[in-house]
């Protein structure tokens, strides 16, 4: 009997598919190209003149987890294309985290975030897909609504052999080298730009008006990526830099306001490029036309928050919405940025007051100082430099701040307040799936550092 081939880990699969991913979006879109050589650059200034940092992300196994940091984004269109796309990011160890009602902002769909949740994993690739499933019942014309589900219905976003591979990890537990590599091979295809419309340019300008998200989904053959994000440590100096590199920068950075404890998640970007496509005529020639959705954005991350953190930063958040707009021309962005500024004074700045507040979750560490106090108690030992402390990082998103992005790049960056839709039910249903809690994994992984800090200094008092 022939012996079973050696299965490729599902962090090697999630590797390459993201390092094709990139190398694919670099050779579309070239000004992505130029947005990694920023970044780059930006965080190598930070190392060198940041040494607590740069220790910090040293002593973490964080250098190459930041080189190949990156997040995505996808947007399908129906509950079957969402299941299918649960069990592909399955073979890469990604699993669905979060609910996000992107209605919030006005924008018709809602969204999870597919991400390996172990730490191990995080730290060898913590890639990202937002994904976000059109809801057709946020588009008031009934005929509308209709005549786009027809058109979603008709097509095939996954090639036959990334289906019959994604069978075949599922029934034998994963996939050895040759079938991983012609995996990645097939399951880009459902990420590639396609440039000819599967509607007329009548259709697509009717969606259009609806919503310029919905005709991004439902006129193409698939969805294909649009955007990559790589992870910066200042993303104001991104942001800086951007126009002397040709690129031109969305008017604010979503999120917090600048801080010297950075928390949750900061994003700006590039403006969507226009792009030549071609529209259906029946049986006469293609029609010229062009379609604006693919952008580059980046991103700094923070401290993950816990409940109590997340409810304070969500009020300090809606007020300043509340009290300036930003129009779609950028104006009232520098009055927004000092009011974020202001409000955000009500969130302390500095980590042993976070902590002491339980406002975010912390990693957890013994340090090499001996004679650690046998019954004291764990903000004893880090008041005492037995126990060292640091917050977690957020792996996840925002979703006001998703949607502003999207809006920026879809031709309205104006700010908007709309009621809720949530319906998280309703998207696990068509997932198939129930997603992860996000604050349950950050709370799980601070008890765990607890756990384990607190037995090595257990073991060292009895030895």
């Amino acid at each position: 009997m022939e012996a079973a081939k050696p299965i490729v880990p599902p962090d090697v699969v999630r590797t390459r598919f993201s390092r094709a991913m990139s190398d694919l979006y670099r050779a579309e879109v070239p000004q992505y190209g130029t947005l990694m050589e920023l970044v780059r650059a930006v965080n190598g200034d930070t190392r060198r003149t940041d040494a607590a940092l740069d220790r910090r992300l040293r002593d973490n196994g964080e250098i190459e987890r930041l080189d190949l940091e990156r997040h995505g984004a996808i947007r399908v269109g129906t509950a079957a294309e969402l299941a299918t796309l649960r069990r592909l990011f399955a073979v890469m160890g990604m699993v669905p985290v979060g609910y996000y009602d992107l209605s919030v902002a006005g924008v018709p769909v809602h969204s999870t975030a597919f991400r390996p949740v172990e730490a191990d994993s995080l730290r060898r690739n913590p890639f990202r897909v937002f994904t976000s499933l059109l809801r057709l019942d946020l588009v008031g014309d009934e005929a509308l609504r209709s005549e786009a589900a027809g058109i979603l219905a008709r097509r095939a976003i996954f090639t036959p052999a990334c289906l019959d591979l994604i069978d075949r990890a599922e029934r034998e537990g994963g996939l050895d080298e040759e079938e991983a590599d012609r995996f990645v091979a097939e399951a880009l295809e459902t990420f590639r730009w396609h440039s000819e419309a599967t509607v007329s340019a009548e259709i697509y300008a009717r969606l259009r008006r609806a919503h310029p998200l919905v005709a991004d989904i439902v006129c193409f053959k698939g969805p294909h990526i649009n955007h990559l994000t790589p992870r910066t440590l200042d993303i104001d100096a991104v942001q800086d830099e951007m126009p002397a590199r040709g690129i031109a920068p969305k008017a604010i950075i979503e999120g917090p306001p600048r801080r010297r404890v950075p928390l949750l998640l900061r994003q700006t970007s590039f403006r969507a490029l226009r792009e030549p496509i071609r529209f259906r005529t029946g049986d006469g020639p293609a029609e010229d036309g062009t379609h604006t959705a693919r952008f580059g954005e980046i991103e700094q991350r923070g401290a993950a928050l816990t409940r109590k953190g997340r409810a304070l930063y969500d009020r300090l958040l809606a007020e300043v919405r509340d009290r300036v707009q930003v129009a779609s021309d950028g104006a009232h962005a520098a009055a927004y940025t000092a009011a974020l500024a202001d409000a955000f004074r009500a969130f302390p700045d500095d980590e042993d007051a976070m902590r002491a507040a339980r406002l975010a979750y912390f990693r957890y560490a013994p340090t090499t100082k001996p004679g650690a106090p046998p019954d004291a108690d764990l903000a004893a030992l880090v008041a005492s430099g037995h126990v060292a402390a640091e917050p977690l990082t957020y792996e996840d998103f925002l979703p006001v701040s998703a949607a502003g992005i999207f809006s920026s790049n879809l031709g309205d960056e104006g700010q908007r307040n709309h009621a809720q839709h949530a319906a998280k039910a309703a998207f696990e249903r068509d997932l198939g799936a129930e997603v992860a809690d996000e604050d349950a994994l950050y709370a799980a992984a601070e008890a765990k550092s607890v756990a384990a800090t607190l037995a090595v200094l257990a073991a060292r008092a009895a030895a």
